[in-house]
């Protein structure tokens, strides 16, 4: 049990299930995610944070260990049984061999992407679930509009609309990719923080 993720609110099955120690650091292969009283520390890395089964039925993917834990602390209705679930953290920045990897290990899932309510969340979405997919895209960030391409396609979007359910319309796309946003903040961890200082 760790101190930190109690004062937070973070049950003891959650804290057991991400396997929590004293120290909260979250091995990516060569490199750490580190968290603490006012500090937090993401790794830059093509490789992988992952908790619990390979078998699972459904993977949620998060940029952060963090942001997974708070995601199901504050979704934890949704999920009553975890042993059906598997996360995966990306670090500071989508590598296209992380969703090649991910797509390839976990074939045939429901995946659940959960990245921040900012630009640069949809934006990850949409490369991520384009990835996931095996779908090759190229996106462009111009004048407050998002271009994306597609083969021979482009669709134009205003950058404060743009999602990726909007870019699965726009091309058609169809599959068990969904999204999951915090209401109140800009990412479930700091929805967490900020319900627990209130």
């Amino acid at each position: 049990m760790n101190e930190l993720l109690t004062r937070l609110g973070v049950p003891m099955d959650i804290q057991a299930f991400f396997n929590i120690s004293e120290e909260l650091s979250f091995q990516y292969g060569d490199t750490n995610e580190h968290y603490g009283e006012g500090f937090h520390k993401i790794p830059t890395t093509v490789n992988l944070w992952m908790a619990g089964e390979e078998t699972a039925l459904e993977v949620i993917v998060t940029y952060c260990a963090m942001e997974a834990i708070a995601f199901i602390t504050i979704n934890r209705q949704r999920y009553p049984k975890l042993e059906e679930l598997a996360f995966v953290a990306i670090g500071n920045k989508l590598q296209e061999e992380q969703a090649n990897w991910i797509r390839q290990k976990f074939q045939k899932r429901k995946f659940t992407l959960v990245f921040g309510c900012d630009l640069l969340g949809h934006l990850t979405d949409i490369k991520l679930g384009a990835g996931l997919k095996n779908i090759p895209i190229r996106i462009q960030h111009s004048n407050f509009k998002v271009l994306i391409y597609r083969r021979d396609k482009l669709r134009v979007f205003d950058e404060d609309v743009i999602s990726f359910h909007a870019f699965q319309l726009a091309f058609g796309i169809r599959g068990k990719i969904r999204t999951r946003k915090p209401i109140k903040s800009l990412t479930f961890l700091d929805q967490l923080k900020n319900d627990t200082y209130r």
